[in-house]
């Protein structure tokens, strides 16, 4: 059955079952040839009865939302651009190297030609997820976007929508969002501020956005996501020493 049965069923936990479960189902049977469900699950079964302890979100879970949610969000403006699919590409290859960004590949080029239910895919992933990691994935949609040239306004608001079923506040949503903005005001968006807050506010808001933010927070989901959430981090930490430079701080 290949290497793509043994990547997704060892590496995937819930998003196995439920809604994402049947688009996967969908997408196997109707575009990967040679690899069934009873593989994956068969892959599964091995991997569990090995000396290893799932932990409760696997990194392959994460993996699958990221695909999923990025599919809703590449076919928000009626087509799919080039450039929004070699980002992923490069997000994966970058995360997880190339043998295993080419079975994840192999599969988003499946759910892409699939209508996805927004609401039941974020239902489903909320159900198992921690708020760090649904921050992550926000992160990662609005560089989707953003990857063409600009953040379009169907884009943001399929990616806003995606946040509300999240669970992942307006305040929150904002910040990620000012991340991908050039603006003079951006910094203060990122530690969800304004001009007007005085310096003690100010830091105050960069220390409990270290907290939010902090890479380790995503430490369960493995070493990679520990990195991709430093980029996050990082510009946290970017806006933070901006406004101290205004201000003199």
């Amino acid at each position: 059955m290949g290497k793509f049965a043994k990547w997704l069923g060892a590496g995937a936990g819930f998003t196995l079952g439920g809604p994402i479960g049947a688009i996967i189902g969908f997408v196997v049977g109707s575009f990967i040839d040679g690899v069934s469900v009873e593989d994956l699950k068969e892959e599964e079964r091995k991997y569990n009865s090995q000396d290893k302890k799932k932990s409760y979100v696997e990194s392959g879970d994460f993996e699958i939302s990221l695909l999923i949610l990025a599919s809703i969000v590449i076919k928000a403006d009626g087509h799919v651009d080039k450039r929004e699919l070699d980002y992923v590409r490069k997000y994966f290859v970058d995360l997880y190297g190339r043998e295993r960004a080419n079975n994840a590949f192999k599969l988003f080029k499946g759910i892409v030609k699939r209508k996805v239910s927004s609401r039941q895919v974020c239902m489903q992933i909320r159900q198992y997820m921690s708020h760090a990691s649904r921050l992550q994935l926000i992160h990662f949609l609005f560089g989707i976007a953003q990857s063409d040239g600009s953040v379009k306004i169907q884009e943001e608001a399929v990616i806003a929508k995606i946040a509300y079923y999240l669970y992942i506040n307006e305040r929150d949503f904002n910040s990620i969002k000012a991340m991908f903005a050039a603006k003079s005001e951006s910094a203060y968006e990122i530690l969800e501020v304004s001009k007007s807050s005085t310096d003690a506010e100010v830091k105050k808001a960069y220390r409990k956005m270290v907290k939010k933010y902090h890479p380790d927070k995503l430490v369960g989901l493995g070493e990679e996501h520990v990195k991709g959430g430093e980029q996050k981090f990082q510009q946290i930490q970017k806006a933070y020493e901006q406004i101290k430079k205004e201000r003199g701080i």
